[in-house]
Order: structure tokens, then sequence, then C-alpha cells
């Protein structure tokens, strides 16, 4: 339990220092709600579906808790290059232990950047029903836990920095686009409609849609139950890469 607690707060501190990145990360957002979010809001609208950006704010915010804590695999491939794992992992502590802590660290930065996108979407017009506020802020932990291990679990086997960004391109931008956050998953093509739904992470838009505005797909008791069992499958699967490392 220390090296997990030690680990997290590592991260933590990571997180102070970069103050741009702090900054940095909340660019993509604006952009999405305001480029996006207004420019299709109309026709939004005249295909009656309401107001656009009541549909797109959840969205936004899983991207962001998303794009933040997957980069966690980046700060894992950058201990491994300098050393700081290998001293990790000489430590009298499981490697579980070690992905935990990492995770956990990952997540919590990623939450912190979920939390300051959703106060820009307020500005930006977003009403969210704030009584589903714990429920809403669940599901947006479990994506921050699953993003976050999926993200040291790549990493735990990625020996340089150029391959990760090869990964979040064909690998995570897809599992963003594909998750409803942007679009509706209602009456797509069938091949569309498999992808989104064997995509856990549509089910944490889905969720948290529902906690914000009462609008689902999918029974939200599914979706947690979804998110739950793959964020201990890819904690599983992440154990096993790190048990395979070689330092």
């Amino acid at each position: 339990m220390i090296a997990i607690y030690i680990l997290w707060l590592r991260q933590l501190k990571r997180f102070i220092r970069k103050k741009t990145s702090i900054v940095g990360a909340l660019g993509q957002p604006i952009i999405f709600l305001l480029a996006i979010g207004f420019g299709f809001g109309p026709v939004y609208a005249k295909a009656g579906g309401g107001n656009y950006i009541q549909f797109l704010a959840p969205g936004i915010i899983v991207m962001s808790v998303l794009f933040t804590s997957i980069f966690t695999g980046l700060e894992i491939i950058w201990d491994k290059q300098f050393g700081f794992l290998k001293e990790t992992f000489v430590a009298p502590v499981f490697r579980f232990e070690i992905l935990l802590g990492k995770t956990l660290g990952g997540a919590t930065v990623a939450m912190i950047q979920g939390i300051l996108v959703f106060l820009i979407t307020l500005v930006a017009g977003f009403q969210p029903h704030l009584a589903s506020l714990p429920l809403a802020f669940l599901f947006l932990f479990l994506v921050a836990i699953l993003s976050s291990a999926l993200g040291a679990a790549i990493a735990a086997r990625l020996d340089d920095m150029q391959g990760f960004p090869l990964i979040f391109n064909f690998l995570v931008q897809p599992l963003f686009y594909l998750s409803g956050a942007i679009f509706p998953i209602k009456n797509l093509p069938p091949v569309l409609d498999v992808i989104t739904k064997i995509n856990p992470f549509s089910y944490g838009v889905d969720g948290l849609r529902f906690a914000f505005s009462g609008v689902n797909v999918f029974p939200p008791v599914l979706s947690l139950g979804v998110l739950c069992t793959a964020t201990l499958i890819v904690l599983a699967f992440g154990t096993y890469q790190f048990s395979k490392v070689q330092l």
C-alpha cells in the first residue's frame, strides 16, 4: 500500500509542477466546444436533436479524461529510459502494486483535468443535473482508471517514446470518436453499431450523459458493469505485461 501511495503522489507532483501542461491540455476541449459545438449546433437542432452543447459536453469531458490519463504510459516509458522504473521494480513490492499506483496517479490527474473542463462547459452553456454529480464523477473516475491502466499496459512493452504516439493515433482516437461522444450511436450502420457496442468508452460517455442529462442508450447498470469489467481485464493484462518487463 505504501508503494501505491508513493507512486500516486509522484504522479500528482509531476502534474502540479507542469503548469503549462495543465493549460495546454485545456486547449483541445475548448476548440471542440467552440468549433464543433457551436459550428454543428444549428444543424443538430434542425435535425431534431435539440441543444448540441447539451449532447456534446459529456463527450468532451470524457475526451479530456481519456487523452490525459492515457499519457500515463508515456511517463512509464520515460521512467524506463531514465532508470526510475528499474529502481521501482527492485523494491520488495508486487508489480501489480506498481501498476496500480501509476494507474491511480494518472487517473487522479485526469480527474482534475475533467473537472476543469466540466467548469468550462458550464460557461459554454451546458446545463447538467447537479443532483447527479456523484454518479457523474463515478462514471468519470471509471473512465479515468480504465484509460490510465490501458496506457500503462501498452507502455509496459514499449522501449521508445516514438511508438506511443502511433498507438495513440491508431487506437485511442478511434476509441474516442466511436464512443458516441460527438454523434448519437442510434441507427448506425451495422459495422459501426457493433464497434460502438464493444467499445467500453461508449458506456462511459453514455453513463455520463445519463447522469448529467437523463438521456441514455444503455441501461446505467450495464454501463457501470461494462466499465468495471473492462477495467479489471485491462489491469490483469497490464500486470501480465509488467511481469514480462526486463530491465
